[in-house]
């Protein structure tokens, strides 16, 4: 009996030994140094419209590494468009910081509450909306078209959105509806975020052509974008570019010219006819900015998507073409007397941005692409 008594004390102590050192040592063992997990690094293609900004973000949609949105802010103008630019300026930050952080619930304020993938804007564009976790019929390392996107990844929930966007390294946005380098200070400036922006300009005369083909569709953005400061009739087209020029020059000197020490080493300037004259050396300017890989499979997608015989019929799609000829094809198309306008309203930013001014009809036909872009 006194045997059996000792033998239960002894197993008793053992087990009290046995939780006292587990209990002792486990709380070392998780103050030991964990390898974090880098945080994301978050890329804004800042530019405007009919400026190949889709192009651009393209380029970074495809990389297995990035999970891209497309113009999210487009949901908070077509909700408020009684508001002036300025005036959306706050909600549009507000949606992009948080689309950054991958918090979607942001979009409960712009869509229904039954709401599903398919109904954010332009959600086939983005790869990361077409392959896993958001969609199991593509592999993450694809090349993958909007247009077979839309036809097999639609029937999604909207959870998905959120839950794609927290498995990937960088998260980028492309967005048209900032025309404030400051509005966005306070994102340079949060903890939380690694924002990196690349300001896309574009040749006013080109953007101008491409917006006369586009002008029912951009009807509503234009009108928020001029305000009280519509006009009517003819001049109306000028008013909008003036306005999106003078945004473009005061980026730019926010950006470049006058840096705060938070904007070191985050802003670049790219313009897109240096992005069509030389794409490899533009697209791995751009990757090394966002601390991106350039792979060969991204690289030979580049090269096919811009030496294209396609001739940009299509507006607002991004498909294979001989992108160097289609970013000149106002030269042929744009009577030489509009060309005059739009250089009188963008004269600055032309200057600031290294487009040189054409002075007559044979010099807009015949000038030398190295003559009319200088190099910045």
């Amino acid at each position: 009996m006194k045997k059996s008594r000792t033998i239960q004390v002894l197993l008793i102590l053992a087990v009290l030994s046995f939780l006292l050192i587990r209990f002792h040592f486990l709380p070392c063992s998780n103050n030991a140094p964990m390898e974090e997990k880098p945080s994301p690094v978050h890329i804004l293609i800042l530019s405007s419209w009919r400026s190949g900004s889709s192009f651009t973000g393209q380029i970074f949609s495809q990389h297995p590494s990035v999970f891209y949105l497309m113009e999210p802010a487009w949901h908070v103008w077509v909700t408020m468009y009684q508001n002036s630019a300025k005036v959306l300026h706050m909600a549009v930050r507000d949606l992009v910081r948080s689309v950054f952080l991958c918090d979607m619930s942001v979009f409960d304020a712009y869509m229904s509450s039954q709401k599903k993938k398919s109904d954010l804007f332009q959600w086939e564009t983005s790869r990361a909306l077409c392959s896993p976790p958001a969609c199991d019929s593509f592999s993450r390392s694809d090349i993958i078209s909007a247009g077979n996107c839309r036809t097999i990844c639609g029937k999604y929930p909207f959870s998905k959105v959120e839950e794609a966007c927290k498995t990937y390294s960088h998260v980028a946005i492309k967005e048209v509806r900032f025309f404030d380098l400051k509005v966005l200070y306070p994102l340079l400036t949060d903890p939380s975020l690694n924002l990196r922006i690349i300001h896309l300009v574009r040749d006013p005369r080109a953007v101008f052509r491409s917006r006369e083909n586009t002008v029912a569709e951009l009807k509503r953005d234009s009108n928020i974008v001029v305000g009280s400061q519509r006009t009517k009739g003819e001049m109306e087209p000028y008013k909008t570019m003036q306005v999106i020029c003078k945004s473009h020059v005061e980026i730019y000197k926010a950006g470049r010219q006058a840096s705060p020490s938070f904007l070191k080493d985050r802003y670049l300037l790219v313009r897109y006819e240096d992005i069509v004259r030389d794409p490899l050396a533009r697209a791995a300017q751009m990757y090394r900015f966002a601390e991106l890989h350039f792979t060969p499979e991204l690289q030979k997608w580049v090269h096919n998507v811009t030496h294209g015989k396609g001739q940009g019929a299509q507006a607002f799609d991004i498909g294979s073409r001989d992108a160097l000829r289609v970013s000149q094809a106002w030269r042929k198309t744009l009577p030489f007397q509009k060309i005059e306008k739009v250089q009188n309203v963008c004269k600055d930013a032309m200057d600031l941005l290294g487009y040189r001014l054409v002075q007559s009809e044979e010099e807009q036909k015949n000038m030398s692409l190295d003559l009319l872009f200088a190099q910045n």
